[in-house]
């Protein structure tokens, strides 16, 4: 399998964007997109706005299901949209990812390119290449994010503004605010991952 995880230091600043346009750029790769949720820290992952969002069953510590609606809002169906062959949405309480991760490897175990949205499952699975977002007008910067921001391969950074913070000594890839994908972003992950070209 060819892992690619995809983080970012805070919410709605590009994350699923970039995901979504290496699915559709390297459509030959055939994806498994997943998307990672944590909930239970008051804000919703889908509006950003306060909330007490919980699975349907609420003594359940977390929930994977399979997406299918290539036609809807939800950001895996715009990995389905984008050409994923298949894609997963994990939700889990915070700090109890490691109660998920044996029913995604599962999920995701005969898959030969898998791609991730999160930060979190960096302490579960070691990929081929881990990029963050970073978008310097968000000064929030999650916890997860600085946890694992050392591991980068690369920086994907939206914007021109300068970057405040320390990063490892990695490529920057600036994007423009609204694309949030280049081609020496699609190259670079080609290269990494050993690809021949589409």
């Amino acid at each position: 399998m060819k892992l690619v995880v995809v983080g970012g230091h805070s919410r709605n600043i590009g994350k699923t964007s970039v995901v979504a346009g290496l699915v559709h750029a390297l459509r030959g790769c055939r994806w498994t997109a997943v998307k990672i949720t944590q909930f239970g820290h008051g804000i919703c992952s889908r509006t950003s706005e306060p909330c007490s969002c919980t699975p349907e069953e609420p003594d359940c510590p977390f929930d994977i299901r399979e997406e299918r609606d290539a036609t809807g809002r939800g950001d895996t169906c715009r990995f389905l949209a984008a050409g994923a062959q298949r894609a997963w949405w994990v939700r889990t309480r915070v700090g109890h990812l490691a109660l998920a991760m044996p029913s995604l490897r599962q999920a995701i175990a005969r898959d030969e390119h898998v791609i991730i949205e999160s930060n979190s499952v960096l302490a579960f699975l070691e990929p081929n290449l881990y990029l963050p977002v970073l978008d310097p007008a968000v000064a929030d910067f999650k916890e997860s994010a600085n946890q694992f921001i050392d591991r980068a391969d690369a920086y994907v950074a939206v914007g021109e503004q300068e970057i405040p913070w320390k990063l490892a000594d990695r490529p920057v890839f600036r994007v423009p605010r609204g694309i949030y994908l280049t081609p020496e972003v699609v190259s670079f992950v080609e290269g990494r991952l050993c690809l021949a070209p589409p």
